[in-house]
This record gives structure tokens, sequence and C-alpha cells, in this order.
């Protein structure tokens, strides 16, 4: 599959995600209560939003325009990954549980990466992959670490109420 087609099917799946978490935290209304559950949500919300805008970027710069990829991955990337920093700052002082603090750190460091390889797509070339190719592979990394949170809302619900490890 080449780079293009790729990142239009992940730009619609990741919007669609977007939409369906949308609604899930609609229908849970309990959980915005919570100001750290709040916080979580919006983590969440990002994971999925944020890999879709770089997606659409990807589309619209590709190869032909590298510029264009590479700025808006640096620049996304540094926005997802200060706010994901922010929100595992104040998750362990508010009780958030252990794996989902982990999850969130691991968003910051998929996040770091993704800047990375926008700044410096030649790091790809070891691993005979181009940087936009590391950087689908990256972000296919980040909505799957959006998924294990999606996972830890949905089926250890209990645990991000009580402070639960």
């Amino acid at each position: 599959m080449d780079a293009s087609t790729f990142y239009a099917l992940f730009s619609a799946t990741c919007f669609t995600l977007t939409g369906l978490w949308w609604n899930v935290v609609r229908a849970r209304s309990d959980w915005t209560a919570d100001r750290s559950i709040r916080r979580t949500i919006g983590g969440v919300y990002l994971s999925f939003l944020l890999p879709a805008l770089m997606g659409l970027f990807a589309q619209v710069g590709g190869t032909e325009s590298p510029l264009i990829w590479r700025l808006s991955f640096v620049v996304i990337a540094v926005v997802g990954g200060v706010s994901m920093l922010r929100l595992v700052s104040q998750a362990r002082g508010d009780g958030t549980p252990r794996a989902v603090r982990w999850t969130q750190a691991g968003t910051v460091v998929v996040y770091a990466a993704i800047a990375v390889i926008g700044v410096a797509p030649q790091l790809a070339a070891p691993l005979g992959l181009t940087g936009i190719q590391v950087g689908a592979l990256l972000l296919i990394v980040l909505v799957a670490l959006g998924h294990a949170l999606v996972w830890r809302f949905m089926v250890a619900d209990h645990a991000l109420h009580s402070g639960e490890e």
C-alpha cells in the first residue's frame, strides 16, 4: 500500500474513532463529573484527533511536498506531547491508575518520536524506510495507545472511579 492510500484510510478511521469517542462520553455523563477523568477523556480524544490531522497533512504533502507533512507532524506532535505531559504530571496526584499513567507516558514518547522524524526523516533510512513511513508506524502506535486508554474506561471503569490500581 502506498503512503497516500494509507494516510487516507488512517485519517478517515481516526476521525471515525473521534466521533465514536464523543458518543461514548456523551452516553457516560458520570465520567465528566470528575476532573481527573475529564482530563483523561481529553487525552483519549487527542489520541484520535491529532493522528487524524497528521494523516490529512501527510496526504496533502506526501512525497511531492514533504515540508508540509514534516512541519505538521512536528507542530501537532509538540501540541500532543505537551498536552499529554500535562496529563501525566497531574495524574499521579489525582489517583489516576498506574496503567493509565504509563499509557499516557508512552504517548509522550511516541509524540516525541513523531516530532523527531518530522525534523529529521533521514533517520528512517537505516531501517530501509522513508520518514513518512516511519511516521505512519508511529501514528499506528499512538492510536493503539489511545485504544488502551479506551479499554481502561470501558472494561475497568471501576478503577478509574475509585482510584484503585
